[in-house]
């Protein structure tokens, strides 16, 4: 099927546009996307599936204290729950979300974006990881929802994260990555809950005016939960965001034009009235952001994956360098910002830290 995309202007409002964005993917008919798309999406699910069970069963600390506290927090009988991993029993969804999404994280060994987009231009580099599927999942059990259209919601999730990574870096300003898992978090649950586009638009206002998290969260030398929890914590506030604009809590309209909140406020825009850009976001096709995320091989920061792919594929082509690797005089790699910075970061070659623990 020929590629078909959804563009939000930045001279309309972004927020409510991406919750009929997700009304419309999830339940309509506008959600197109091609097998390659669902292979790739099942690929990674199944793999921050297994990075979840890991974690949980080497009893990593931040999982296990967020598994913990939901099992405090269990439903009742009329009440919509969500399970966490390994359990049957249904506790409050938003409890499940931090749980599961810090399970799926802690190792630092699922996939990754990275927010380049040739095709559009919209290069803005800020990457992210697909931790965020357990929103759609807890949302599903809730509405107890058939498993196409959880597929739809965690597509509709990458998407949604996928280009916002791309039209704008949160590192620039040192606010963490989650931000836009965050974003994406309210539009899916809100959505796939049976939300209003009006209560989405609530939603993601409380998430940016409300919880925006900095990257202090992974910045120091100490060791710290934060930084692999730091997608639950932000998952568990998008939910929370969602429930009370369902119950009719108004939250902050319009916020990407806001020009007080992080957007307008860190890169104005030339045009009053305006977002600092437009947003596609693909219905059809191939093009789903999904398709340009990466697998994590190994333990390695995500960063330096093609340099070591492209050792990879030089040593298949010549395997004869193995033999001697004496004949190998010199290895020059040219690095991009932020890869310089964040593998030069002498955090991540000490494993008292959190930059390297993971």
């Amino acid at each position: 099927m020929a590629n078909q995309y959804v563009t939000l202007a930045c001279d309309e409002n972004q927020a409510r546009g991406l919750g009929q964005y997700a009304i419309d993917f999830i339940h309509g008919d506008s959600a197109k996307p091609d097998d390659l798309v669902w292979e790739k999406l099942e690929q990674f699910h199944a793999d921050s599936v297994a990075c979840a069970v890991a974690a949980l069963t080497e009893r990593m600390n931040a999982p296990c204290v967020l598994r913990d506290e939901a099992m405090a927090y269990p439903c009742g009988d009329r009440e919509a729950g969500a399970t966490c991993f390994g359990s049957s029993r249904q506790v409050k969804p938003e409890k499940a979300v931090a749980a599961n999404c810090s399970a799926v994280r802690e190792l630092d060994a699922n996939g990754t974006n990275f927010g380049y987009n040739p095709r559009t231009g919209y290069t803005r580099g800020e990457f992210g990881h697909n931790d965020f599927y357990p929103v759609a999942v807890a949302a599903a059990q809730a509405m107890q929802a058939d498993g196409r259209r959880l597929a739809l919601a965690m597509l509709c999730m990458d998407e949604i994260r996928g280009r916002l990574a791309e039209v704008f870096a949160l590192k620039d300003h040192k606010i963490d990555h989650v931000l836009h898992g965050a974003i994406a978090s309210a539009a899916v649950y809100g959505a796939l809950r049976g939300a209003t586009a009006a209560q989405i638009e609530s939603a993601i206002g409380m998430v940016v005016a409300h919880y925006v998290p900095f990257r202090a969260i992974r910045a120091g030398h100490q060791l710290s939960d934060s930084k692999g929890a730091s997608a639950a914590i932000s998952a568990e506030a998008a939910v929370l965001c969602a429930e009370r604009a369902m119950r009719g809590f108004v939250g902050p309209a319009d916020v990407f034009r806001n020009p007080q909140a992080v957007f307008c406020l860190f890169e104005p825009p030339q045009r009053r009235g305006t977002s600092p850009f437009d947003l596609t976001l693909a219905t059809a096709g191939d093009d789903f952001a999904v398709m340009g995320m990466h697998f994590k091989l190994g333990l390695y920061e995500h960063q330096s994956a093609g340099a070591i792919q492209g050792l990879i594929d030089l040593l298949v082509r010549h395997p004869e360098l193995l033999a001697n690797e004496g004949s190998i005089r010199r290895v020059r790699i040219t690095i991009y910002e932020p890869a310089f910075s964040i593998i030069g970061d002498p955090a991540k070659r000490d494993p008292r830290t959190r930059q390297s623990a993971d």
